[in-house]
Formats: structure tokens, C-alpha cells, sequence
């Protein structure tokens, strides 16, 4: 008999986590059965359950998936110099999540998270999970922030973490706006902070400063 290569199972693996996600972005995780799946993927049951045992696993590896093209897009990014402002490298990290899965279609892929954020308020363990996720986004971003005191764009007085947090949470309501709404762009996003970093207090002392 033949040995099946690790390249193969891997592409395997892959065709049965990308069929998933389009079943679960279609028709939700609760709605979808692993028959759904299995007709997606065009492959007997024998085949999927030998890498998933159902759709816990599936959700759990969509999941990791996720959190793996986040980290490689922040990897990349930092690298980058000069280094890219927080506007240019929010909607580079958000430009390298949304085209991670391949399939063309942001809101279905956004939808997709937000049916993940409520599945954690059920699924305690993909809750753990989710959130050790964050952890490691928010430590990822503390670095970036590091990074700028470093190179002396940032106020050291600034605490990492906060920063972190909201940076993360201009990610999670833009992921938010484009799941319901379908209109949001990334330009309009990088745009948006970039004028909002550019807000200069005017001096009370200038005449018409008041």
C-alpha cells in the first residue's frame, strides 16, 4: 500500500476546515450538520471523522486557524520599517485575517467571527480557548507598542496594554460593522484613525483658540 504523504493529509485536512467554515457561514453552527459537511467537502465520513471527530473539533480548528494568520500577519508587519503607524498596521493585519480563508467574500468570513464570539458564551471550552487567543493578541500588540516608545513615536508614559486593548477593540468593531452591515472598508478604517491621530489641541492662549 502506499504511503500518504503529510503534504496530502495536511491539503486534506485543509479542504474539510475550508468546507466547514462555508457551511458555517452559510448556515450557522448549530444549523449545520456533519452531512452538510461531508457533501461540501464531496468526501465519504470515514475520510472527515479520521481528522475531526464532529463539529466541536471543526469550530476549534476555524478557531486556531484564525489566531495563526493573525500572528504571521503581526510578525510580518513588524518587521516592516520604518515601522507602520498604528493606522497603516491595523488595516494590514485585518487585510491579511480577511484574505487568509481565500474565498472572496469579508462579510461571510466577519460573520463567521461573530457566530464564534457567541458560541463561546455556550462552549466553555472554546471560551478558554478564545480567550487565551486574546491574550496573545493583546501581548502581540503591547509589543507594537513597545516597539514605537522604542523608536520614540510613543510617549513611554503610555501603558502597553491599553493601547493593546484599544487597538483590539477597533479590530472587533470593525469585524462587528462589516458581519451586520456588509459597507465598511478597510480605507475607510486606516482613513478614520489616521485623522483621529492627527487631532492637535489647540493652544488656549492663540487668539480664537476658544
Amino acid at each position: 500500500m502506499a504511503r500518504v504523504s503529510q503534504e496530502h493529509l495536511d491539503a486534506r485536512r485543509r479542504q474539510i476546515i475550508v468546507g466547514a467554515r462555508r457551511c458555517f457561514a452559510r448556515n450557522g453552527f448549530h444549523a449545520t450538520s456533519m452531512q452538510d459537511v461531508l457533501k461540501e467537502v464531496g468526501l465519504s465520513a470515514g475520510a472527515v471523522y479520521r481528522y475531526f471527530s464532529g463539529k466541536e473539533e471543526l469550530i476549534e480548528a476555524i478557531v486556531q486557524e484564525a489566531f495563526e494568520g493573525i500572528r504571521d500577519a503581526f510578525a510580518e508587519a513588524a518587521e516592516l520599517r520604518p515601522p507602520l503607524l498604528p493606522d497603516e498596521f491595523l488595516s494590514h493585519v485585518l487585510r491579511r485575517v480577511l484574505d487568509g480563508p481565500g474565498e472572496g467574500d469579508e462579510q461571510a468570513f466577519a460573520e463567521l467571527v461573530l457566530q464564534v464570539w457567541a458560541e463561546t458564551l455556550r462552549n466553555g471550552e472554546l471560551s478558554a480557548n478564545l480567550r487565551a487567543g486574546v491574550v496573545g493578541m493583546r501581548a502581540l500588540w503591547s509589543e507594537v507598542v513597545r516597539m514605537y516608545q522604542a523608536e520614540g513615536l510613543m510617549s513611554r508614559d503610555v501603558d502597553p496594554d491599553h493601547v493593546a486593548r484599544t487597538m483590539m477593540a477597533m479590530a472587533m468593531g470593525f469585524l462587528a460593522q462589516q458581519a451586520l452591515f456588509g459597507d465598511v472598508k478597510l480605507e475607510q478604517l486606516e482613513d478614520g484613525l489616521r485623522a483621529i491621530m492627527r487631532m492637535e489641541v489647540p493652544d488656549p492662549s492663540l487668539p480664537g483658540a476658544s
